[in-house]
């Protein structure tokens, strides 16, 4: 893309100053070598300057019972109960399953239980409403690659969709991108959907850093209006392989323990080399997607996802192979060149070859009814005669982003440890008549539709009846 809970936070920002590691200096003789300077030593570089101080709201033990659920990766109980206990999902199991009796407890007849929502692809608090160019924040245009800005520094914590993402679209996850004006746009931060006072209190502890990568349309049209490489694809292509060799020379001094001159771009760049920052690129053509898959063997990197990737069915299998994900909408086509060549079973068609397959949203809107564009998804799949079940469709929102994310081992889906990042439906979640009941957060009821106290109200919208003021 190229353009609350009111409650008392207590959480204080702490920024870790960048760490310097000198090294002593021997004493030497008259006939020995000039000493190295100490600004010529080696230094380390403090990887998490910016940490999270991310705290869980308070959890009371939960029960909900006779509800169908999905456990995010692909499994289905029905009349089932789960037990959240301590910020995480303690146990889940079918109607004979003993419940402790001292938990507040919720029947789910009717209903369904899901982990909570995961958004892949989000520019909220980068690009926060009112969408005005005051807060326009997402593309550091300047330069076909900026590895060197991150996402975090954008981040608007107090921007009116994050709640409307939460309550409306039942998103308990979200990772913010840069946009797609560069070919390197810089990194992403993976939040937690819970109002806080700084992007640290929403920083999702322990996710790694992405690098948002772009192929395609936008970089060669941005730099090309400019008169500069790159304009062409050949350009994107040179000016990304001249950069990774770049950051491979300045990764192969690091690792020899040789002297460098503190560069942040090339930081995050050789943090990707070395397999610690992963990669999430936009690219919409199968013949861009092969290219970039070949310039990562080049490099020596590999790409998490393909964003948007509305030509992912023509390369499946090769997606499949190199076991990358494909985080796409379920129709969205046909306002640029590179788009034109969807299909609505796009997403059905990546599924069944079994390749890891994402719905996403790139849109403050449509972050809000991700359940609905998976249904469109899957509803095409069916169309086409592919047998797919509900509760695999629901892995495109839970487990698969969780895995392409680095947090797979945290949340996407209910299992007994995980974080208890839970979404209580009013009915079937790919229903358009279904809307998210209760979302809880690491346990803590952070959403209640039948509680005017627990339906989160911004500064921003009071006042405007539909817009979230409910009181």
């Amino acid at each position: 893309m190229i353009r609350g809970v009111k409650g008392g936070l207590l959480a204080a920002v702490s920024m870790a100053l960048v760490g310097c590691a000198a090294t002593g200096t021997e004493a030497k003789s008259a006939g020995d070598k000039p000493a190295t300077a100490a600004a010529d030593k080696p230094v380390k570089f403090n990887k998490d300057p910016y940490p999270s101080t991310y705290k869980g709201y308070p959890t009371r033990l939960t029960v909900v019972r006779n509800v169908t659920i999905f456990d995010g990766e692909g499994g289905r109980i029905d009349n089932g109960s789960v037990v959240l206990s301590s910020g995480k999902v303690d146990r889940i199991g079918g109607p004979d399953m003993e419940l402790p009796t001292d938990a507040d407890v919720y029947d789910g007849t009717g209903k369904f239980l899901t982990p909570g929502v995961i958004d892949i692809h989000s520019h909220l608090g980068d690009y926060p409403s009112p969408s005005v160019d005051a807060h326009s924040d997402g593309n550091e245009a300047t330069s076909p690659t900026t590895p060197e800005v991150w996402s975090e520094h954008s981040v608007w914590p107090q921007d009116p969709g994050f709640t409307r993402a939460l309550a409306n679209g039942g998103v308990t996850t979200l990772e913010i991108l840069p946009g797609s004006a560069n070919l390197m746009g810089g990194r992403s931060v993976t939040l937690k959907n819970v109002p806080a006072r700084t992007m640290q209190g929403m920083k999702f502890p322990g996710a790694p850093y992405s690098l948002k990568m772009a192929c395609g349309e936008n970089p060669k049209r941005v730099y090309g209006a400019k008169g500069r490489m790159p304009s062409t694809r050949m350009g994107n292509l040179a000016v990304n392989r001249a950069t990774w060799q770049k950051a491979a020379a300045y990764k192969k001094k690091m690792d020899e323990g040789k002297a460098v001159d503190r560069d942040l771009a090339m930081e995050t760049l050789a943090g990707v080399l070395s397999g610690e920052i992963l990669v999430q690129n936009h690219c919409y053509r199968a013949d861009e997607m092969a290219i970039v898959i070949d310039m990562s063997h080049e490099f020596g990197y590999k790409v998490a996802a393909f964003h948007h990737a509305v030509e992912a069915y023509k390369i499946a299998d090769l997606l499949k192979k190199e076991g990358i994900c494909a985080a796409m909408w379920a129709d969205w086509w046909g306002f640029k060149m590179e788009a034109y060549d969807s299909v609505p079973e796009n997403i059905a068609l990546m599924f069944k070859e079994g390749a890891c397959t994402i719905v996403h949203s790139d849109d403050a809107n449509q972050i809000q009814r991700l359940n609905q564009e998976a249904s469109k998804a899957l509803a095409a799949g069916r169309r086409m005669g592919m047998q797919i079940s509900d509760e695999q469709a629901w892995t495109w929102l839970a487990i698969n982003p969780a895995k392409a994310l680095g947090i797979a081992d945290k949340t996407g889906s209910l299992k007994p440890g995980k974080m208890a990042d839970v979404v209580l439906w009013n009915g079937n979640p790919f229903s358009v008549y279904t809307r998210p009941e209760k979302v809880w957060i690491d346990g803590a009821l952070m959403f209640d539709a039948m509680d005017p106290k627990r339906r989160p109200v911004t500064d921003f919208e009071l006042g405007q009846p539909g817009e979230g003021d409910v009181k």
